[in-house]
């Protein structure tokens, strides 16, 4: 087998759920737990066997995307092997996919970047079957693609949205297909077949054409799939990735600062005269003074000054003036560089 791994990470999609931040910026570059959704994601990949060697294509929109993902790996992953391709058209996942064919060759993983699990990679060079797609089990599975397995854990197919509530195994959006090729073979058959809905190419469909090929694929469970789609599932991921200590804070309160963990506050950040958390993440050159902030998100160079926040985003560079810490808690989701005085 290639010990050559290539990871394909989707990112294009316009992010109108996480409006107004995807304005400024590329969803995966919004923060969470006091770094960007790339960052957890890229992460998440330690665990990969060392011997194999990595590369990355990453399928971007144009304009943001394209002109602020290349710039943000190169400094802060130089070493990284990424290429980039822009899909200009938002025709789905298989379209997005199928772009980025030329690079398709031998093992692929394929996760979504607002796709945040905890798994353990390191037997994937020893996969002896042709895929794998991590599923989780959940309480309603009409909200998304799940997996029908046989006793052996083999997937007979996949459904998108189902109408019913009788299979629970929801596929998170990670795949491993030890064949590239095969994948973009069947996309195009998918295309020729025009297995589409309202103009969109879900890879469900191309991933069904292979296991009609004679792809055997398993699914692999997972306990923790987090989600950033949209600002309140950021705000619960942020929770979540903050209870498990994914990004400890080093940061050292002076006496007139009250901590209720668990808190990110990045180490230049500066707070005064403020309670913070428990759930609340401090980005860079942040300023706080006199206020209450919890369960909140703070990306790079907020201030706030005087004000009671929960269940909070506020881009870089906003600027809040509250009407003081005891004044009821306010409820605000700002893109970069906003202004408001409450």
């Amino acid at each position: 087998m290639s010990k050559t791994l290539t990871i394909v990470i989707p990112m294009a999609g316009h992010g109108t759920r996480m409006r107004p931040h995807t304005w400024s910026k590329p969803k995966p570059l919004i923060s969470v737990a006091g770094k960007t959704s790339l960052d957890h994601l890229l992460e998440s990949f330690d665990s990969l066997p060392p011997d194999l060697t990595i590369e990355y294509v990453f399928i971007v929109s144009p304009n943001l995307g394209e002109m602020q993902i290349p710039v943000y790996m190169k400094e802060h992953y130089p070493n990284y092997k990424v290429d980039y391709v822009v899909q200009t058209e938002m025709r789905g996942q298989s379209d997005a996919i199928y772009l980025a064919r030329e690079y398709l060759q031998g093992q692929i993983l394929m996760i979504y970047s607002d796709t945040l699990i905890e798994t353990d990679f390191s037997e994937i060079g020893n996969e002896s079957l042709g895929g794998i797609a991590w599923v989780k089990s959940v309480e309603d599975p009409r909200r998304f693609g799940v997996a029908e397995i046989n006793k052996a854990k083999i997937i007979k197919r996949l459904i998108e949205k189902p109408a019913s509530m009788d299979n629970d195994l929801a596929v998170v959006g990670c795949y491993y297909f030890r064949s590239g090729e095969d994948l973009v073979s069947a996309i195009e058959e998918q295309f020729k077949r025009d297995l589409q809905l309202k103009g969109e190419y879900f890879l469900v469909d191309g991933i069904n054409i292979m296991i009609e090929r004679g792809l055997e694929m398993r699914v692999e469970p997972v306990e923790t799939w987090l989600d950033t789609g949209t600002i309140d599932a950021t705000l619960e991921t942020n929770q979540r990735l903050l209870q498990l200590g994914r990004n400890p804070s080093t940061y050292t309160p002076t006496r007139d600062v009250k901590i209720t963990p668990p808190v990110y506050i990045h180490p230049d950040a500066r707070v005064t005269s403020s309670q913070i958390g428990p759930n609340a993440s401090i980005g860079s050159r942040c300023v706080i003074t006199g206020s209450k902030i919890e369960d909140s998100i703070l990306e790079e160079g907020a201030q706030v000054k005087d004000a009671n926040l929960i269940h909070s985003f506020l881009g870089c560079n906003v600027n809040v003036k509250g009407r003081g810490v005891e004044s009821p808690a306010a409820r605000l989701n700002l893109g970069d560089d906003s202004t408001v005085e409450l």
